[in-house]
């Protein structure tokens, strides 16, 4: 495709394609679009209802002995604007309604700068100097409301060429006296055409609507841009916690691999008892359906403790409290929320059951508090945000513990008795001296909980 052809096509196109735009982005910029000319039919509303307002206030001008056209252009042009108005909250304005509503307008403009001769019993190059000419540029502007150059450029040639259309009947016309002329004077004080003037005024409309247009295609190139990214932003809410979301997308600068800060927090680990011997004996589709329904609950309950999700693993659930927005009470509130994470899920056996799975649906939870690394990691091509250090390790380690242990509520002992200073006042459990753990080199004194 030549450069020529190919800005032809985006001239007409309006812009950037649309392809390689998900089809929820495009239908935002539809709405946005759609809301835009709502937004337009309430101020040609406006419009038209300052002009009739003061048209009925003012008094009428000396001199106008013909047939007043302006009250019933202003009346079709409101009846028209009403309906357009109500269409617009109906359903989307189609294409020919929208280029109709340009020829409306500038029908009404050229038709009553048209009229001004005949109102006032003069030849035609009477209209040539009327000031009315100046709305051309409302009715430019107001298209640009929609962030759409095309119906810019659009109202640009149609009001150029009707001043044209104009400028030759007054030319063509019986000139009863009129004569071209080059002399300025001449043309304010007599009835004569100055082609020179009406040109100015023909480039001006013109150069107005190109320069307007010109900033609308790059304008669009950002409304395309800025509402994908904020489509990205508010699909980055649904995998990250609303605090981590919002320190990606409202940094500063670019993130980086190494970036963080030292927190004191607790850390949650969930995990499904004999998941994947019997996932493996199940359909995906049911699997699937069985994790949906045990997140859902999990999520629930840890969001509902001030907890926040960082990461899924399988069949697994890595939490936090404390770490991405600072807590007086993490500790206190991990210990509540894997406690009644086991009592809820106990509570709806029988829905999981009814979901395919063949035995009873059995969870282990653990939690460990210390300082955590919050912060990113990775490198330039693939970052990830999420907690490291040995509270991390720690809590993994003692979920894996539970079965040795013969629990499903398990923490240590200085996470326990940090909590109880934080308001910890669930089950006290019982406490078991040196356990050895594996994977940790020294022993633990743990807390049984359930």
């Amino acid at each position: 495709m030549s450069d020529g052809s190919g800005w032809i096509t985006y001239i007409l196109r309006g812009g950037p394609p649309e392809t390689g735009i998900p089809q929820r982005v495009r239908a935002e910029i539809r709405e946005r679009e759609n809301a835009s000319e709502r937004l337009i039919s309430w101020v040609q509303l406006g419009i038209v209802s300052l002009f009739s307002t003061l048209y009925l206030l003012a008094p009428r001008a000396e001199g106008a002995d013909g047939f007043n056209f302006v009250p019933v252009a202003l009346a079709i042009y409101f009846g028209f604007t009403v309906v357009r108005l109500v269409l617009s909250y109906r359903f989307e304005l189609p294409t020919w309604l929208l280029l109709l509503s340009i020829g409306v307008d500038m029908a009404l403009l050229v038709g009553l700068i048209f009229s001004f001769h005949i109102q006032y019993n003069q030849p035609p190059t009477f209209y040539l100097k009327a000031p009315t000419l100046m709305y051309v540029f409302i009715f430019i502007g107001l298209r640009a409301l929609r962030f759409d150059p095309r119906f810019v450029l659009t109202t640009g040639l149609v009001a150029v060429a009707g001043w044209l259309g104009l400028v030759g009947y007054a030319v063509l016309s019986d000139m009863d006296g009129m004569h071209i002329t080059r002399n300025y004077v001449e043309y304010l004080t007599e009835n004569s055409v100055l082609i020179g003037a009406e040109l100015d005024k023909t480039v001006v409309i013109l150069t107005v609507t190109i320069l307007l247009s010109a900033a609308l295609f790059r304008g669009r190139e950002l409304l395309f841009s800025s509402v994908r990214d904020h489509a990205a932003a508010s699909d980055l809410k649904r995998f990250f916690a609303p605090e981590v979301a919002a320190s990606i997308t409202d940094a500063e600068s670019s993130l980086k691999a190494g970036e963080g800060t030292v927190r004191e927090a607790a850390i949650l680990y969930v995990d499904i008892r004999g998941f994947t011997r019997t996932a493996d004996q199940l359909p995906p589709d049911k699997v699937m359906a069985i994790l949906a329904a045990y997140q859902e609950t999990a999520i629930g309950i840890i969001k509902g403790h001030g907890g926040r999700i960082d990461k899924f693993l399988g069949d697994g659930i890595l939490a936090t409290f404390g770490a991405v927005h600072p807590s007086t009470s993490y500790a206190s509130d991990a210990l509540s929320a894997a406690q009644e994470l086991v009592t809820a899920i106990a509570a709806e056996g029988l829905r999981f059951r009814e979901l395919g799975w063949p035995r009873d649906f059995l969870i282990g939870t653990a939690v460990s508090a210390g300082p955590v690394t919050v912060g990113v990691v990775g490198s330039s091509e693939r970052l990830e945000f999420t907690v490291i250090g040995d509270a991390v390790n720690r809590a993994a380690k003692l979920e894996d513990a539970n079965k040795a242990e013969c629990s499903c509520v398990l923490t240590d002992a200085s996470t326990f008795d940090l909590a109880l200073e934080q308001g910890y006042d669930g089950t006290p459990g019982e406490r078991r001296i040196m356990r050895s753990v594996a994977g940790l080199r020294e022993p633990l004194d743990l807390q049984v909980l359930a």
